[in-house]
């Protein structure tokens, strides 16, 4: 492969990364709009931009792996666009299970209390990598954070679905939602251990009292 030619793919791969923020707004703006004037084609749309979102994190990895044009910059872009994309759809998700046509306060709570966690977990996380930098630490995501993105971004798209899905689409049960969903909450928690871990000696070292 030509220098040109890993240019192009590297220009590629970071268009990916970065188009999951437009993406996951216009699924905001045209969710927002089916909840006041429910139609199937805006539901469609909504669903259209949010997958094609969260295909995005599958599609710049691969690429970034396989072309060899893995960066810094892509390191840091990458969970930024994730946390974009959790930052965007979970409220929505809390939004519609509260006063959406079929709300369901327990389901509501349980996507509240998995909202504050996760956005508690990535702004931990961005803690921690801030203080590794300090010290030339790679802010690459470890198994954990990749597990979580890769279960996480197909839940959230089968949970706008299941809450807003016109009637006689649903095809999906609860009891399994409720599954996958205490599912992300353990690997969430563990990927807390497990960053926290790993990055507590530089957290040592960073609150360690500076020479005069």
């Amino acid at each position: 492969m030509t220098n040109k030619e890993k240019q192009n793919k590297l220009r590629l791969v970071t268009a990916l990364t970065l188009s999951r923020f437009p993406l996951v707004m216009l699924f905001f703006l045209v969710a927002i709009i089916n909840i006041f004037y429910p139609c199937t084609c805006f539901f469609i749309l909504a669903m259209v931009f949010m997958a094609s979102g969260a295909i995005t994190d599958l599609l710049d990895g691969y690429l970034a792996r396989k072309h060899s044009v893995e960066t810094d910059f892509g390191a840091h872009a990458d969970p930024l666009m994730d946390k974009m994309f959790y930052v965007v759809t979970l409220p929505v998700l809390v939004f519609l299970t509260a006063i959406g046509p079929e709300a369901n306060l327990t389901h509501s709570t349980l996507l509240l209390f998995i909202t504050v966690s996760f956005l508690a977990r990535d702004l931990w996380v961005t803690f921690l990598r801030s203080v590794g930098s300090m010290y030339n630490i790679s802010g690459c995501a470890n198994w954990t954070g990749k597990v979580r993105t890769a279960l996480n971004f197909p839940l959230i798209c089968a949970i706008y679905y299941f809450v807003a899905a016109p009637e006689g689409w649903n095809f999906l049960p609860i009891k399994l939602i409720y599954l996958v969903e205490i599912i992300a909450i353990i690997i969430n928690i563990y990927s807390v251990f497990v960053y926290t871990k790993y990055y507590w000696p530089y957290l040592r070292k960073s609150a360690e009292l500076k020479n005069n």
